[in-house]
Protein backbone atom coordinates (compact mmCIF):
# COMPACT_ATOMS: atom_id res chain seq x y z
CA UNK A 1 0.00 0.00 0.00
CA UNK A 2 3.27 2.27 0.11
CA UNK A 3 6.41 2.47 -1.23
CA UNK A 4 9.13 1.10 1.50
CA UNK A 5 11.38 4.24 0.64
CA UNK A 6 8.63 6.50 1.88
CA UNK A 7 8.55 7.47 5.34
CA UNK A 8 5.69 8.22 7.30
CA UNK A 9 4.78 9.72 10.77
CA UNK A 10 5.68 7.43 13.51
CA UNK A 11 2.25 8.39 15.49
CA UNK A 12 4.63 10.12 18.29
CA UNK A 13 3.94 13.34 17.86
CA UNK A 14 3.12 15.12 20.81
CA UNK A 15 2.02 18.80 21.46
CA UNK A 16 3.52 18.66 25.06
CA UNK A 17 6.05 20.80 26.25
CA UNK A 18 7.48 17.40 28.29
CA UNK A 19 7.09 14.58 26.60
CA UNK A 20 8.14 12.74 30.07
CA UNK A 21 5.43 14.81 31.61
CA UNK A 22 2.20 14.36 29.21
CA UNK A 23 -0.77 15.87 30.11
CA UNK A 24 -4.57 14.52 29.85
CA UNK A 25 -4.32 12.43 26.75
CA UNK A 26 -7.34 13.21 24.23
CA UNK A 27 -9.86 11.25 23.01
CA UNK A 28 -10.14 10.04 19.22
CA UNK A 29 -11.89 12.37 16.63
CA UNK A 30 -14.58 10.39 14.03
CA UNK A 31 -16.36 11.38 11.06
CA UNK A 32 -18.98 10.67 8.73
CA UNK A 33 -20.60 11.69 5.65
CA UNK A 34 -23.45 10.27 3.39
CA UNK A 35 -23.22 12.22 0.31
CA UNK A 36 -24.31 10.56 -3.04
CA UNK A 37 -22.73 13.30 -5.82
CA UNK A 38 -19.79 14.41 -3.13
CA UNK A 39 -16.50 13.89 -2.59
CA UNK A 40 -16.66 12.03 0.42
CA UNK A 41 -12.89 10.70 1.04
CA UNK A 42 -11.82 14.43 0.59
CA UNK A 43 -14.63 15.61 3.09
CA UNK A 44 -13.49 12.81 5.64
CA UNK A 45 -10.33 13.93 5.40
CA UNK A 46 -11.00 17.75 6.07
CA UNK A 47 -13.21 16.45 9.02
CA UNK A 48 -10.55 14.07 10.49
CA UNK A 49 -8.24 16.74 10.18
CA UNK A 50 -10.45 19.62 11.69
CA UNK A 51 -10.55 16.73 15.12
CA UNK A 52 -6.64 16.34 14.46
CA UNK A 53 -6.58 17.92 18.13
CA UNK A 54 -8.51 14.60 19.51
CA UNK A 55 -5.92 12.06 18.33
CA UNK A 56 -2.36 12.13 16.79
CA UNK A 57 -1.28 8.65 16.46
CA UNK A 58 -3.15 7.17 13.71
CA UNK A 59 -5.56 8.24 10.94
CA UNK A 60 -7.86 6.32 8.73
CA UNK A 61 -10.70 6.60 5.81
CA UNK A 62 -13.23 3.91 4.96
CA UNK A 63 -14.99 4.62 1.83
CA UNK A 64 -18.20 2.18 0.15
CA UNK A 65 -19.55 3.36 -3.63
CA UNK A 66 -22.29 1.27 -2.79
CA UNK A 67 -20.78 -2.67 -3.98
CA UNK A 68 -17.63 -2.39 -1.62
CA UNK A 69 -15.69 -1.06 1.31
CA UNK A 70 -12.23 0.20 0.97
CA UNK A 71 -10.19 1.08 3.79
CA UNK A 72 -6.98 3.20 4.06
CA UNK A 73 -5.22 3.62 7.39
CA UNK A 74 -1.47 4.15 8.85
CA UNK A 75 0.26 5.54 11.53
CA UNK A 76 0.98 9.42 11.36
CA UNK A 77 -0.95 12.25 11.35
CA UNK A 78 -3.73 12.72 8.62
CA UNK A 79 -1.81 14.70 6.51
CA UNK A 80 1.30 12.31 6.73
CA UNK A 81 -1.15 9.47 5.76
CA UNK A 82 -3.34 10.90 3.07
CA UNK A 83 -1.74 12.77 -0.17
CA UNK A 84 -4.00 13.21 -3.36
CA UNK A 85 -3.50 9.96 -5.05
CA UNK A 86 -4.68 7.71 -1.96
CA UNK A 87 -8.28 10.36 -1.64
CA UNK A 88 -8.62 10.18 -5.42
CA UNK A 89 -8.72 6.23 -5.27
CA UNK A 90 -11.07 6.46 -2.38
CA UNK A 91 -14.19 6.61 -4.39
CA UNK A 92 -18.07 6.33 -2.85
CA UNK A 93 -20.80 7.89 -1.56
CA UNK A 94 -20.27 7.14 2.08
CA UNK A 95 -17.66 7.70 4.29
CA UNK A 96 -16.08 7.41 7.62
CA UNK A 97 -13.02 8.85 9.14
CA UNK A 98 -10.64 8.77 12.47
CA UNK A 99 -7.83 10.06 14.27
CA UNK A 100 -6.71 8.07 17.16
CA UNK A 101 -4.99 8.39 20.33
CA UNK A 102 -5.34 4.43 21.73
CA UNK A 103 -7.02 4.63 24.75
CA UNK A 104 -7.54 0.62 24.62
CA UNK A 105 -5.25 -1.47 22.33
CA UNK A 106 -0.98 -0.36 21.58
CA UNK A 107 -0.37 2.40 19.18
CA UNK A 108 0.28 -0.05 16.28
CA UNK A 109 -1.06 -0.44 12.85
CA UNK A 110 -3.43 -3.18 13.38
CA UNK A 111 -5.13 -1.05 16.09
CA UNK A 112 -5.44 1.94 13.79
CA UNK A 113 -9.30 2.66 12.84
CA UNK A 114 -11.55 2.11 10.92
CA UNK A 115 -11.95 -1.38 11.99
CA UNK A 116 -13.30 -3.17 9.09
CA UNK A 117 -15.02 -6.74 8.60
CA UNK A 118 -16.81 -9.03 6.47
CA UNK A 119 -20.16 -10.00 7.44
CA UNK A 120 -22.49 -12.97 5.69
CA UNK A 121 -24.06 -10.25 3.37
CA UNK A 122 -21.14 -7.46 2.75
CA UNK A 123 -18.74 -5.79 5.52
CA UNK A 124 -18.49 -3.04 7.67
CA UNK A 125 -16.17 -0.65 8.76
CA UNK A 126 -16.31 1.22 12.32
CA UNK A 127 -14.79 3.83 13.75
CA UNK A 128 -15.12 4.57 18.27
CA UNK A 129 -14.13 7.73 19.81
CA UNK A 130 -14.39 6.85 23.97
CA UNK A 131 -13.21 4.00 26.05
CA UNK A 132 -15.41 0.72 27.28
CA UNK A 133 -15.44 -0.48 30.21
CA UNK A 134 -16.50 -4.06 29.66
CA UNK A 135 -14.31 -5.44 27.53
CA UNK A 136 -13.78 -8.84 29.03
CA UNK A 137 -17.48 -9.22 28.90
CA UNK A 138 -17.84 -8.30 25.44
CA UNK A 139 -14.68 -10.58 24.12
CA UNK A 140 -17.05 -13.43 26.12
CA UNK A 141 -19.46 -12.57 23.77
CA UNK A 142 -17.21 -12.68 20.12
CA UNK A 143 -15.74 -15.91 21.60
CA UNK A 144 -19.16 -17.41 21.81
CA UNK A 145 -20.31 -16.17 18.58
CA UNK A 146 -21.04 -19.73 16.62
CA UNK A 147 -18.94 -20.56 13.38
CA UNK A 148 -19.63 -22.48 10.75
CA UNK A 149 -17.08 -23.80 8.63
CA UNK A 150 -19.72 -24.48 5.22
CA UNK A 151 -20.00 -20.08 5.71
CA UNK A 152 -17.51 -17.69 6.17
CA UNK A 153 -15.58 -17.30 9.47
CA UNK A 154 -16.62 -13.74 10.30
CA UNK A 155 -14.65 -13.89 13.81
CA UNK A 156 -11.66 -14.14 11.50
CA UNK A 157 -9.56 -15.00 14.85
CA UNK A 158 -6.44 -15.85 13.26
CA UNK A 159 -6.27 -13.21 11.04
CA UNK A 160 -6.91 -9.94 13.45
CA UNK A 161 -3.96 -9.10 15.65
CA UNK A 162 -6.17 -5.56 16.81
CA UNK A 163 -6.62 -5.56 20.56
CA UNK A 164 -8.59 -2.88 21.31
CA UNK A 165 -12.03 -2.74 22.37
CA UNK A 166 -13.53 -1.48 18.78
CA UNK A 167 -12.44 -4.25 17.15
CA UNK A 168 -14.86 -6.43 19.48
CA UNK A 169 -17.59 -4.57 18.89
CA UNK A 170 -16.94 -4.57 14.69
CA UNK A 171 -17.23 -8.14 15.26
CA UNK A 172 -20.66 -8.42 17.06
CA UNK A 173 -21.78 -6.40 14.83
CA UNK A 174 -20.56 -8.35 11.80
CA UNK A 175 -22.73 -10.99 12.87
CA UNK A 176 -26.00 -10.73 11.86
CA UNK A 177 -27.23 -13.80 9.38
CA UNK A 178 -30.49 -13.21 9.99
CA UNK A 179 -31.43 -9.74 11.39
CA UNK A 180 -30.60 -6.68 9.59
CA UNK A 181 -27.42 -4.54 10.48
CA UNK A 182 -29.86 -2.35 12.31
CA UNK A 183 -31.43 -4.52 14.34
CA UNK A 184 -28.13 -6.04 15.36
CA UNK A 185 -26.74 -2.88 16.26
CA UNK A 186 -30.08 -2.11 18.60
CA UNK A 187 -29.43 -5.20 20.14
CA UNK A 188 -25.57 -5.07 20.92
CA UNK A 189 -25.32 -1.89 21.88
CA UNK A 190 -27.44 -2.70 24.65
CA UNK A 191 -24.89 -4.37 25.81
CA UNK A 192 -21.93 -1.97 25.61
CA UNK A 193 -20.80 -0.31 28.32
CA UNK A 194 -18.77 2.77 29.22
CA UNK A 195 -17.77 5.76 26.81
CA UNK A 196 -18.64 5.46 23.05
CA UNK A 197 -19.89 7.81 20.14
CA UNK A 198 -19.52 5.12 17.07
CA UNK A 199 -19.98 6.07 13.86
CA UNK A 200 -20.10 2.98 10.96
CA UNK A 201 -20.85 2.02 7.97
CA UNK A 202 -22.02 -1.20 5.50
CA UNK A 203 -21.65 -0.59 1.76
CA UNK A 204 -24.72 1.58 1.41
CA UNK A 205 -25.82 3.03 4.92
CA UNK A 206 -24.04 5.15 7.57
CA UNK A 207 -25.00 4.70 10.89
CA UNK A 208 -24.08 6.60 14.35
CA UNK A 209 -24.43 5.86 18.29
CA UNK A 210 -24.06 7.52 21.52
CA UNK A 211 -23.86 5.80 24.97
CA UNK A 212 -26.91 6.45 27.22
CA UNK A 213 -24.78 8.60 29.50
CA UNK A 214 -23.27 10.86 26.05
CA UNK A 215 -20.35 11.25 27.82
CA UNK A 216 -17.58 11.52 24.63
CA UNK A 217 -19.62 14.51 22.37
CA UNK A 218 -21.07 13.31 18.79
CA UNK A 219 -23.17 16.02 16.59
CA UNK A 220 -25.37 15.65 13.77
CA UNK A 221 -25.06 18.15 9.74
CA UNK A 222 -26.53 18.46 6.61
CA UNK A 223 -25.11 19.06 3.85
CA UNK A 224 -27.20 20.20 0.79
CA UNK A 225 -27.00 16.92 -0.57
CA UNK A 226 -26.51 14.90 2.32
CA UNK A 227 -25.60 14.09 5.87
CA UNK A 228 -22.78 14.25 8.58
CA UNK A 229 -21.65 13.56 12.06
CA UNK A 230 -18.53 14.50 13.70
CA UNK A 231 -16.95 14.44 17.22
CA UNK A 232 -17.40 18.16 17.30
CA UNK A 233 -19.48 20.80 15.72
CA UNK A 234 -15.82 22.29 14.27
CA UNK A 235 -15.74 19.21 11.66
CA UNK A 236 -19.22 19.84 10.31
CA UNK A 237 -17.38 23.88 9.97
CA UNK A 238 -14.96 23.05 7.82
CA UNK A 239 -16.75 21.16 5.36
CA UNK A 240 -19.73 23.59 5.08
CA UNK A 241 -22.28 21.43 6.89
CA UNK A 242 -24.91 22.94 9.36
CA UNK A 243 -25.20 22.03 12.49
CA UNK A 244 -28.59 19.95 13.12
CA UNK A 245 -28.22 18.73 16.53
CA UNK A 246 -26.28 16.57 19.23
CA UNK A 247 -27.02 13.16 18.67
CA UNK A 248 -29.03 11.96 22.05
CA UNK A 249 -27.61 10.09 24.71
CA UNK A 250 -28.72 6.26 23.72
CA UNK A 251 -29.32 7.21 19.83
CA UNK A 252 -29.03 5.31 17.23
CA UNK A 253 -29.10 7.20 13.64
CA UNK A 254 -29.05 5.53 10.06
CA UNK A 255 -28.95 7.48 6.67
CA UNK A 256 -29.37 5.86 3.40
CA UNK A 257 -31.50 6.63 0.46
CA UNK A 258 -34.87 6.27 2.39
CA UNK A 259 -33.59 9.37 4.54
CA UNK A 260 -32.67 9.41 8.08
CA UNK A 261 -33.67 6.92 10.47
CA UNK A 262 -33.50 7.30 14.31
CA UNK A 263 -34.39 4.62 17.34
CA UNK A 264 -33.22 5.14 20.98
CA UNK A 265 -31.41 1.87 22.36
CA UNK A 266 -31.54 2.91 25.74
CA UNK A 267 -32.78 5.39 28.08
CA UNK A 268 -30.48 8.23 28.36
CA UNK A 269 -29.11 9.49 31.33
CA UNK A 270 -26.58 12.22 30.20
CA UNK A 271 -23.45 12.80 31.77
CA UNK A 272 -21.10 14.62 29.07
CA UNK A 273 -17.72 15.17 30.01
CA UNK A 274 -16.76 18.28 31.80
CA UNK A 275 -13.08 18.00 30.56
CA UNK A 276 -14.14 18.74 27.13
CA UNK A 277 -14.61 22.27 28.08
CA UNK A 278 -11.50 22.69 30.00
CA UNK A 279 -8.82 21.06 27.49
CA UNK A 280 -10.12 18.00 24.78
CA UNK A 281 -12.69 20.05 22.22
CA UNK A 282 -11.24 22.93 20.11
CA UNK A 283 -12.14 26.30 21.68
CA UNK A 284 -14.64 26.95 18.15
CA UNK A 285 -16.88 24.42 18.96
CA UNK A 286 -19.95 24.25 20.51
CA UNK A 287 -21.26 21.40 23.50
CA UNK A 288 -24.59 21.54 24.95
CA UNK A 289 -25.44 25.11 23.20
CA UNK A 290 -22.14 26.48 25.08
CA UNK A 291 -19.10 28.04 22.91
CA UNK A 292 -15.76 26.50 24.38
CA UNK A 293 -14.09 29.47 23.74
CA UNK A 294 -16.33 31.62 25.52
CA UNK A 295 -16.26 29.15 28.45
CA UNK A 296 -12.78 28.97 28.71
CA UNK A 297 -12.87 32.77 28.72
CA UNK A 298 -15.71 32.62 31.93
CA UNK A 299 -13.71 30.11 33.54
CA UNK A 300 -10.64 32.96 33.54
CA UNK A 301 -12.89 35.52 35.02
CA UNK A 302 -14.07 33.76 37.49
CA UNK A 303 -10.14 32.81 38.38
CA UNK A 304 -9.19 36.21 38.35
CA UNK A 305 -12.51 36.88 40.40
CA UNK A 306 -11.84 34.26 43.37
CA UNK A 307 -7.68 34.11 42.88
CA UNK A 308 -6.63 37.34 42.11
CA UNK A 309 -2.70 39.11 42.16
CA UNK A 310 -1.20 41.90 42.20
CA UNK A 311 0.79 41.61 38.70
CA UNK A 312 1.87 43.63 35.67
CA UNK A 313 0.75 40.78 33.27
CA UNK A 314 -1.41 38.03 32.22
CA UNK A 315 0.33 35.38 30.04
CA UNK A 316 -1.16 32.17 28.68
CA UNK A 317 0.90 28.86 28.33
CA UNK A 318 0.07 28.53 24.25
CA UNK A 319 -2.56 27.48 23.17
CA UNK A 320 -4.74 25.72 25.70
CA UNK A 321 -4.43 28.25 28.22
CA UNK A 322 -5.61 31.25 26.44
CA UNK A 323 -8.69 31.68 26.92
CA UNK A 324 -8.65 31.81 30.25
CA UNK A 325 -5.96 34.11 30.04
CA UNK A 326 -7.61 36.47 28.04
CA UNK A 327 -10.71 36.11 30.76
CA UNK A 328 -8.02 36.38 33.55
CA UNK A 329 -7.25 39.59 31.97
CA UNK A 330 -10.23 40.68 31.40
CA UNK A 331 -11.75 40.69 34.93
CA UNK A 332 -8.55 41.87 36.92
CA UNK A 333 -7.40 44.59 34.70
CA UNK A 334 -4.16 43.34 34.27
CA UNK A 335 -3.05 43.83 30.74
CA UNK A 336 -2.73 40.62 28.21
CA UNK A 337 0.01 39.99 26.50
CA UNK A 338 1.93 37.17 24.76
CA UNK A 339 5.15 36.37 27.03
CA UNK A 340 5.74 32.42 25.76
CA UNK A 341 6.54 31.57 21.73
CA UNK A 342 5.12 28.00 21.13
CA UNK A 343 6.71 25.74 18.19
CA UNK A 344 3.57 24.23 16.76
CA UNK A 345 5.37 21.39 15.30
CA UNK A 346 8.00 20.00 17.09
CA UNK A 347 7.13 16.07 18.48
CA UNK A 348 9.02 12.99 19.01
CA UNK A 349 9.81 11.77 15.76
CA UNK A 350 11.87 9.73 14.07
CA UNK A 351 15.04 11.91 14.69
CA UNK A 352 15.76 12.22 18.80
CA UNK A 353 17.22 14.85 20.31
CA UNK A 354 21.34 14.71 21.30
CA UNK A 355 21.69 14.95 24.99
CA UNK A 356 22.59 18.37 24.83
CA UNK A 357 19.39 19.56 23.01
CA UNK A 358 17.55 17.43 25.45
CA UNK A 359 18.44 19.53 28.81
CA UNK A 360 17.47 22.24 26.95
CA UNK A 361 14.03 20.79 27.73
CA UNK A 362 10.75 22.67 27.34
CA UNK A 363 12.88 25.32 24.96
CA UNK A 364 12.56 22.94 22.21
CA UNK A 365 8.70 23.72 22.04
CA UNK A 366 8.38 27.07 24.12
CA UNK A 367 10.62 30.40 23.94
CA UNK A 368 9.86 33.56 26.61
CA UNK A 369 9.67 36.97 25.06
CA UNK A 370 12.77 38.13 27.27
CA UNK A 371 11.46 41.68 26.66
CA UNK A 372 7.88 41.05 27.32
CA UNK A 373 8.53 39.22 30.78
CA UNK A 374 11.45 40.89 32.00
CA UNK A 375 11.32 42.68 35.27
CA UNK A 376 7.69 42.01 35.20
CA UNK A 377 4.99 40.04 37.96
CA UNK A 378 3.58 37.61 35.75
CA UNK A 379 0.45 35.64 35.82
CA UNK A 380 0.57 32.37 34.20
CA UNK A 381 -2.78 30.95 32.99
CA UNK A 382 -2.63 27.24 32.47
CA UNK A 383 -5.62 24.41 31.89
CA UNK A 384 -3.95 21.89 34.51
CA UNK A 385 -1.44 20.25 35.99
CA UNK A 386 -0.38 16.74 35.82
CA UNK A 387 2.23 15.57 37.46
CA UNK A 388 3.96 19.37 37.71
CA UNK A 389 7.15 18.55 35.65
CA UNK A 390 6.18 21.21 33.22
CA UNK A 391 5.24 23.88 35.32
CA UNK A 392 8.47 23.14 37.90
CA UNK A 393 10.09 24.09 34.02
CA UNK A 394 8.29 26.94 32.83
CA UNK A 395 8.32 28.67 36.12
CA UNK A 396 12.44 28.22 36.17
CA UNK A 397 12.69 29.74 32.49
CA UNK A 398 10.38 32.73 33.04
CA UNK A 399 12.25 33.72 36.28
CA UNK A 400 15.81 33.07 33.93
CA UNK A 401 14.20 35.29 31.34
CA UNK A 402 13.75 38.15 34.33
CA UNK A 403 10.29 37.51 35.60
CA UNK A 404 10.13 38.94 38.66
CA UNK A 405 7.51 37.22 40.16
CA UNK A 406 5.46 34.19 39.15
CA UNK A 407 1.71 33.62 39.94
CA UNK A 408 0.16 30.68 38.32
CA UNK A 409 -3.37 30.08 38.06
CA UNK A 410 -5.25 26.82 36.63
CA UNK A 411 -8.36 26.59 34.78
CA UNK A 412 -9.21 23.31 36.26
CA UNK A 413 -9.44 22.18 39.46
CA UNK A 414 -7.03 19.50 40.84
CA UNK A 415 -6.92 16.28 38.47
CA UNK A 416 -6.71 13.55 41.34
CA UNK A 417 -8.79 10.35 39.61
CA UNK A 418 -7.96 8.48 36.59
CA UNK A 419 -10.56 8.49 33.73
CA UNK A 420 -12.06 5.35 32.34
CA UNK A 421 -13.98 6.85 29.78
CA UNK A 422 -11.79 7.91 26.39
CA UNK A 423 -9.35 10.33 28.60
CA UNK A 424 -5.56 9.04 29.42
CA UNK A 425 -4.26 10.62 32.35
CA UNK A 426 -1.27 9.68 34.33
CA UNK A 427 -1.73 7.03 37.06
CA UNK A 428 -3.27 8.34 39.96
CA UNK A 429 0.01 7.68 41.90
CA UNK A 430 1.89 9.70 39.41
CA UNK A 431 -0.74 12.73 39.77
CA UNK A 432 1.01 15.16 42.08
CA UNK A 433 -2.62 16.68 43.55
CA UNK A 434 -2.91 13.24 44.76
CA UNK A 435 -0.63 13.98 47.20
CA UNK A 436 0.20 17.13 47.91
CA UNK A 437 -1.78 20.35 48.79
CA UNK A 438 -2.03 23.32 46.86
CA UNK A 439 0.67 25.36 48.81
CA UNK A 440 3.30 22.50 48.67
CA UNK A 441 2.28 21.85 44.67
CA UNK A 442 2.99 25.64 44.46
CA UNK A 443 6.24 25.23 46.48
CA UNK A 444 7.64 21.77 44.14
CA UNK A 445 7.07 24.43 40.76
CA UNK A 446 8.49 27.22 42.41
CA UNK A 447 5.58 29.71 41.64
CA UNK A 448 4.71 32.77 44.31
CA UNK A 449 1.17 31.66 43.94
CA UNK A 450 -1.03 28.75 42.77
CA UNK A 451 -4.52 28.38 42.78
CA UNK A 452 -7.06 26.27 40.57
CA UNK A 453 -10.71 27.12 39.53
CA UNK A 454 -13.32 25.33 42.12
CA UNK A 455 -15.35 22.51 40.88
CA UNK A 456 -18.69 24.93 41.52
CA UNK A 457 -17.20 27.65 40.13
CA UNK A 458 -16.04 25.30 36.44
CA UNK A 459 -19.42 24.02 36.40
CA UNK A 460 -21.65 27.31 36.58
CA UNK A 461 -18.84 28.93 33.59
CA UNK A 462 -20.02 25.60 31.24
CA UNK A 463 -23.98 26.52 31.86
CA UNK A 464 -24.82 22.65 32.27
CA UNK A 465 -26.22 21.11 35.03
CA UNK A 466 -24.11 19.31 37.12
CA UNK A 467 -26.37 15.89 37.26
CA UNK A 468 -25.41 16.24 33.43
CA UNK A 469 -21.94 16.35 34.01
CA UNK A 470 -19.26 13.61 34.27
CA UNK A 471 -16.56 15.03 36.89
CA UNK A 472 -15.18 11.85 37.50
CA UNK A 473 -11.46 13.18 37.03
CA UNK A 474 -11.96 16.03 39.45
CA UNK A 475 -14.59 14.20 42.06
CA UNK A 476 -13.76 10.65 41.64
CA UNK A 477 -17.70 9.48 40.97
CA UNK A 478 -18.18 7.83 37.92
CA UNK A 479 -21.12 7.52 36.82
CA UNK A 480 -20.91 4.24 34.98
CA UNK A 481 -20.30 1.71 37.90
CA UNK A 482 -16.52 0.37 36.70
CA UNK A 483 -15.27 -3.45 36.93
CA UNK A 484 -12.91 -4.74 38.96
CA UNK A 485 -9.08 -3.21 38.39
CA UNK A 486 -7.75 -6.34 36.78
CA UNK A 487 -10.58 -5.76 33.74
CA UNK A 488 -8.73 -1.95 33.11
CA UNK A 489 -6.28 -0.88 31.37
CA UNK A 490 -5.14 0.18 28.03
CA UNK A 491 -3.31 -3.46 27.21
CA UNK A 492 -6.17 -5.52 28.68
CA UNK A 493 -6.62 -6.98 25.56
CA UNK A 494 -2.68 -7.44 24.68
CA UNK A 495 -3.19 -10.58 27.44
CA UNK A 496 -5.44 -12.54 25.13
CA UNK A 497 -3.98 -12.14 22.08
CA UNK A 498 -0.82 -14.27 20.72
CA UNK A 499 2.31 -12.13 20.60
CA UNK A 500 3.59 -11.41 16.84
CA UNK A 501 6.84 -13.04 16.16
CA UNK A 502 9.78 -11.92 13.72
CA UNK A 503 10.97 -14.00 11.24
CA UNK A 504 13.09 -15.94 13.65
CA UNK A 505 10.01 -16.66 15.80
CA UNK A 506 11.38 -14.31 18.27
CA UNK A 507 8.27 -12.39 19.93
CA UNK A 508 7.66 -8.69 19.04
CA UNK A 509 6.58 -6.07 20.99
CA UNK A 510 2.84 -4.66 20.83
CA UNK A 511 4.03 -1.24 22.67
CA UNK A 512 6.10 0.30 19.91
CA UNK A 513 5.63 2.30 16.85
CA UNK A 514 5.64 1.13 13.13
CA UNK A 515 8.60 -1.34 13.41
CA UNK A 516 6.65 -3.68 15.48
CA UNK A 517 4.43 -5.27 12.57
CA UNK A 518 6.11 -3.75 9.94
CA UNK A 519 6.20 -7.65 8.97
CA UNK A 520 2.76 -8.55 9.07
CA UNK A 521 1.05 -5.10 7.59
CA UNK A 522 0.04 -4.70 3.64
Amino acid sequence: MQSPARRRGDGRLTHELDPNDTGPQDACGVFGVWAPGEDVAKLSYYGIYALQHRGQESAGIAVSNGRQILVYKDMGLVSQVFDESTLEALQGYVAIGHARYSTTGASTWHNAQPTFRPTADGSIALAHNGNLINTRELLDMVNELPSDRGELDIHARNLETSTNDTSLVTQLLAHHPDIALEERAAEVLGKVKGAFSFVWMDETTLYAARDPQGIRPLVLGRLERGWVVASETAALDIVGASFIREVEPGELIAIDYDGLRTRQFAEPAPKGCLFEFVYLARPDTVISNQRVHSVRVEIGRRLAHDFPAEADLVIPVPESGTPAAIGYAEASGIPYGTGLVKNSYVGRTFIQPSQTIRQLGIRLKLNPLRDVIEGKRLVVVDDSIVRGNTQRALVRMLREAGAKEVHVRISSPPVKWPCFYGIDFATRAELIANGLSTDEICNSIGADSLAYISLEELIEATGVAQDRLCMACFSGEYPIALPEPQDLGKHLLEAHSPRPTDVDGLATSLAGGMATDALDRP
